[in-house]
Parts: C-alpha cells; structure tokens; sequence
C-alpha cells in the first residue's frame, strides 16, 4: 500500500513528507519535485513569505544514489523563515481560519494551531505528489493542474494538446490554459488586495493516459473517487470538489448525462483498448474505477481567510470585541491550489497504481502492466 505522512509548522525549521509503499527501483528527479516546490510559491497575488523561501527537497532515506529501495522515502524541504518560538500568541481568532475551533478543542493557544494548520503544509504534499508523478510517468499516465476560474471570472481553457496545454499554463501568470485573460485578471488581483480582500476560484486536475480499472467497487472506501474527494478536499481552504461534470450532472437528464460506449479495434493497443467515449462526463470514473477515459477533477478554492480588511472577532482572553488578528498573507493562492491539488490527486492516483499492478520494484510493476493488458485485449 502506498501512502505517506506530512509534519512540520509554518514557522518550524523543516516540512517533511514519509512515503511509504513505494516500489524499488525507480530513479528519483529531485529537480522535476522542485519544479513542482516552485510552482507551488509562484502565480500572481502570492505574499512576501515566497519571496523569503526557495524551496528544495533533500531525499533523507530510501534512496542509494539515487534510485528508490522500496523502504520509506522522506523528503525534506527547509523552511528559511523559521522564528515559531519567537512568534506571540494571536489572541482574536480569524474568521475562516481554524484558530477558534482548534485552540477550543485542544485547550492551548492559537499558534500552535495556526502554524500546522497553515497551507506552508502542503509543500510536503507537492513534494509527495510529485514523486508520485514520476511513478505515473513510467507508465504513460501524465497529469496537469491549471486554474479555470477566478474571483469569478470564468477563463476557459483554448484547445490543444497535453503538451500545448502544459506550455500555456506554464506562460501564464495565473496558472490558466488561457494566457491571453492574465492582465484582466492580475487588475482584479491587484484591485482587490488594494481594498485590503481575498479572492478564491476553481482549479481543475486533467489525468491522462489511465488504463482501466484503477481503484473499485468493491468496498466503499476503496473507490477511488472517494480517495480523491478525500485528498482534495483535505488541502486547506478547498470547499467543494467535482469530478466530470459534478454537480451539473443533478441539473441534466439522464440522456445527458451518461457517456456512450463505442468501439474501434484499431485501438486496441491503447491504454483504454479500444473502448471509446464520444462524452466524458463521468470525468473517467465510474463505479469508483477508472474506466479508460482521461480523469477530470475540479475543486473550489475559498478566499483567503486572513483580511487586511480585517473582519469583527472576540479576544479569547477578555471576551471583548474586537477586529481579528492580521498574519502575513497573499491576496490569491489560487494559481498555487492548481499546484496542490495536481500532486494530491497524483499521489492517489499512484496509490490504486500501485494497488493493481504493485510489486516489490518497478520492474515487477511493469510486468504486471503488460500481462493486464494483454489479458484485457482476450477479454
């Protein structure tokens, strides 16, 4: 079973990310994770805390030069703003934020909650993910996170490619498919920050290159749809997530709504053998499988919580009212959710890769890949 574990604090000296499960023999590309770390700091609307870190992953243990073992894999990333035992206690709690309820439930203060709390978390999960995206990658399976909506702005992607789409979302300032909608867009970051708010958005994952039958129905928590609604909604401040058309699907008949199923045997050879779709609007899932469609994923990112327009709170010590406390924040962490939540949906992709085909090296991995496939095409 492939998994992992995140620790550290915002303002700790270290984040790391424990992976284990992960099969023996596999190279690792440290620069494609930090390619992902960097990703993850940049997009338009970020604060000054990325400016301070420039973060890169060291590989701890798991490796001999290079090349995974199949023991645990841990991953660190240092944080160079690191000052937690320096930092004063926020007495006014943020609306939004877990300050009041987690200070409550574990009768302490609202640092300590804060600090772990915070999304510095997630570059931990990034680095996870994007190991996991070298996995997926020995198989053909690629995966792409881009932003398809801001501060309600709609910004649809162009058509292209994987590959063109990959050159677009890298082009733009805002992490979108469509690099011609950035300088509205950064107007409206800047606007509003300038009034002293947040704005949030919709991000959206494009997995590529699945065969058939990763994940289950066979048990509830084994779906793995259910997996990835689970990992994407964990990633802070994300309050919804839609796979394939989501919520619209309630709104449509049934007619327009399931995909129909077409055959070519001149694609038998491919990873979805054959089998096409004219429609994904399963977002190739269905019954908790994959069904040899490309996986579609999007997820609602909230604004952030922290307002320099700060909204009315309670001192915990004296019960008065008054304005929430203020922590150094961006305006929109939206490109950087794009960032995130591609890593985690990787990285679960990964988990059922591994759950149908895993073995104790790749080399066994991929052996199993082939003998599926060439079953499947008998079937």
């Amino acid at each position: 079973m492939l998994r992992y574990w995140t620790a550290g604090e915002s303002h700790g000296k270290t984040m790391l990310a424990i992976v284990d499960g992960f099969p023996a023999g596999m190279v690792i590309d440290t620069g494609r994770v930090d390619a992902d770390l960097r990703r993850r700091q940049g997009g338009y609307g970020r604060g000054g805390r990325q400016r301070i870190e420039t973060d890169e992953v060291e590989i701890l243990t798991g490796v001999w030069r290079g090349t995974t073992l199949g023991s645990p894999i841990t991953m660190q990333v240092i944080n160079k703003d690191f000052k937690l035992e320096r930092l004063e206690d926020l007495e006014s709690p943020r609306p939004g934020h877990g300050d009041l309820s987690g200070s409550v439930k574990y009768l302490g203060s609202v640092r300590a909650i804060l600090e772990r709390a915070s999304a510095r978390e997630t570059t931990a999960r990034v680095a996870a993910g994007a190991l996991a995206k070298q996995l997926l990658g020995i198989f053909g399976i690629e995966t792409l996170g881009y932003v398809v909506e801001l501060g309600g702005v709609a910004i649809p992607p162009v058509a292209g490619t994987m590959a063109e789409h990959r050159d677009l979302r890298d082009s733009s300032s805002v992490y979108s498919l469509n690099p011609g909608q950035d300088k509205p867009i950064e107007a409206l970051i800047d606007q509003t920050g300038k009034a002293g708010d947040t704005l949030g958005g919709v991000v959206e994952v494009r997995v590529e290159g699945l065969p058939f039958g990763l994940g289950t129905h066979a048990q509830w928590d084994r779906k793995l749809d259910g997996r990835i609604a689970q990992a994407v909604m964990a990633v802070q401040a994300i309050k919804g997530v839609e796979i394939g058309l989501g919520f619209e699907a309630a709104r449509r008949v049934g007619s327009q709504v399931h995909d129909p199923i077409v055959f070519d045997a001149q694609q038998r050879d491919t990873s979805h053998l054959g089998f096409q779709r004219p429609t994904n609007h399963a977002g190739g899932l269905e019954a908790g499988m994959t069904n040899g469609q490309p996986l579609i994923v999007r997820a609602a990112k909230k604004p952030i919580s922290t307002l320099r327009k700060a909204l009315p709170s309670v001192n915990l010590r004296t019960k008065e009212s008054e304005q929430a406390a203020y922590e150094r924040s961006d305006v929109c962490a939206v490109p950087a959710a794009s960032v995130i939540v591609e890593c985690v949906v990787a990285f679960e992709v990964a988990c059922a890769l591994v759950d149908k085909f895993g073995g104790d090296s790749i080399e066994e991995m991929q052996a199993r890949w082939r003998l599926f496939h060439e079953l499947a095409r008998q079937h």
